[in-house]
């Protein structure tokens, strides 16, 4: 007869109780049980979907913008090779297997347009210090993605908690998958993929000025590749009221998850344009009315002497070490040079356009 009691030998709904049919007891689900109850929270959007056709066709438009910066996952269009482990969930601190909703990021554009991010291609961040760093300094991103079983010490915790209050998405995925979209770099089990960056034209720098009823005060680079200089100037020029930051499309530094942190957020609010050719751009610039200005240390005019500080001006700000190149320097109504000591050959990029940048502001602000 099977109409025992739930747990008892011989009863139909055995597996209702503690105990198994033989009497022995019934090991516990670890929680999965009352796991199962809870939410996933939304969906994230198709193109982050792994195996979605949003995101495989995203992914071939990477590729063909990019073909070697796009990694394994970009080229091949799904995670895991189709691993159905690779599913969304809601971030919530000590879980590392949720994701959260999403909201505009801290890195959006003061317009309200499309948020900025890093480069051309979406960057990934390995490793759990990276993350964490990452997250702390609001580097805008739309993804972060933790392996199953991931054991979750404090960085991890923090991660989860900071990528919910930001609203990054959370994925969990496998490590074959980890290892194919960080390239195969050390990323214990946590991964941010970093959101592109929606660089502005050169024109947009100008504009802004004249919105704020203000004269242009722009820094342009010239084969500064370090991310952490770009950051550290978008930081000088967003603390002395400058108005943007150019940079040429090749031979340069790029807004990087590296910049973003160097910049502790100016990012957010100092927009970065991009011009195919520095020295055309600078051209431009002066048949708008802008004095160019290039920092060299074979420079005439002592920076402190800068005449035109408080007019409409570009500040070009060239390589430690290499200085401006020649066609750029040509391009340069004058050239002001920062007096060192005989024992420093050079000054470093970023702190070469921190000091002009203050130098200008405190001469505009005496004449203003």
């Amino acid at each position: 007869m099977s109409g025992g009691s739930a747990g008892q030998p011989g009863s139909g709904r055995a597996g209702r109780g503690g105990r198994t049919k033989s009497g022995k007891p019934r090991p516990g689900t670890g929680g999965h049980g009352r796991r199962r109850l809870e939410g996933k929270g939304p969906t994230p959007p198709a193109y982050l979907r792994p195996g979605h056709p949003a995101q495989r066709r995203a992914a071939r438009d990477a590729a063909a913008r990019d073909p070697e910066g796009a990694g394994p996952e970009d080229r091949g269009g799904r995670a895991a090779a189709g691993d159905p482990a690779a599913r969304p969930r809601r971030a919530q601190p000590g879980r590392p297997a949720r994701a959260g909703r999403t909201r505009t990021s801290p890195g959006g554009s003061p317009a309200g347009g499309r948020a900025r991010g890093a480069g051309e291609m979406p960057e990934v961040v390995a490793g759990r210090n990276a993350v964490l760093e990452a997250l702390r300094a609001a580097v805008p991103a739309t993804a972060m993605y933790a392996g199953q079983r991931l054991d979750a010490d404090e960085r991890v915790r923090e991660a989860i908690t900071l990528a919910a209050q930001a609203g990054v998405p959370m994925i969990e995925t496998g490590r074959a998958e980890l290892d194919r979209l960080t390239g195969g770099a050390v990323h214990q089990g946590l991964a941010l993929r970093v959101r592109p960056y929606d660089y502005a034209h050169p024109g947009d720098l100008t504009a802004r000025a004249a919105a704020l009823g203000q004269p242009p005060l722009i820094v342009a680079l010239d084969g500064v590749t370090d991310p952490r200089n770009l950051g550290a100037i978008a930081r000088s020029v967003a603390a002395f009221g400058g108005h943007g930051v150019l940079i040429p499309a090749r031979r340069s530094a790029r807004v990087t998850a590296g910049a973003w942190k160097a910049s502790a957020g100016a990012l957010a609010r100092v927009p970065v344009a991009q011009a195919p050719n520095l020295a055309r751009a600078l051209t431009a610039y002066a048949g708008e009315g802008l004095f160019v200005a290039g920092l060299d240390a074979a420079g005439t005019t002592p920076i402190d002497g800068l005449e035109v500080a408080d007019g409409p001006l570009v500040l070009v700000v060239g390589s430690e070490g290499r200085g401006l190149s020649r066609l750029v320097a040509e391009r340069c109504d004058l050239l002001a040079q920062i007096p060192i000591a005989a024992a420093a050959e050079s000054l470093n990029a970023g702190v070469a356009a921190g000091i002009a940048l203050h130098e200008i502001a405190r001469r505009r602000a005496a004449r203003g």
